[in-house]
């Protein structure tokens, strides 16, 4: 293993920093929840919020927390995103890899659309009115 040098550490600590401020509820008005328990580990979590992280960092939206969770009692369609955005429901999407993942933030975030093809749980159509 190589040994890291002052730079690559200050690197290091700011690409961290970076992430965890994306956890951060303080300023942001936005939630991503991905689920994390052993089930959506072993299904690809890691790597749906991965791929959130860098769609949100690339796009340079900075108003979304994003956070991980336990299990959400969804395991048949692990990997899940629970996504709480203002002005529309709260919406857990189901079996979202890396490329779903960067779909959520460019159509529900941005665009807010909903993804109907990975729509696990959402309330009631008499709600949404």
């Amino acid at each position: 293993m190589s040994k890291l040098t002052l730079d690559d550490l200050r690197k290091l600590r700011e690409t961290k920093k970076r992430e965890m401020s994306q956890r951060d509820m303080e300023t942001k008005d936005t939630q991503v929840i991905v689920g994390m328990g052993t089930c959506g580990i072993a299904a690809g979590a890691k790597e749906t919020f991965n791929a959130i992280l860098d769609e949100l960092d690339q796009r340079g939206i900075h108003n979304v927390a994003l956070k991980q969770t336990g299990c959400m009692g969804l395991c048949y369609s692990e990997p899940t995103v629970e996504v709480i955005l203002d002005g529309m429901p709260p919406v857990i999407y189901g079996k979202v890899d890396a490329s779903v993942g960067r779909m959520i933030v460019e159509q529900h975030i941005v665009g807010h659309r909903l993804l109907n093809d990975h729509i696990f749980d959402k309330p009631a159509a008499d709600i949404l009115k």
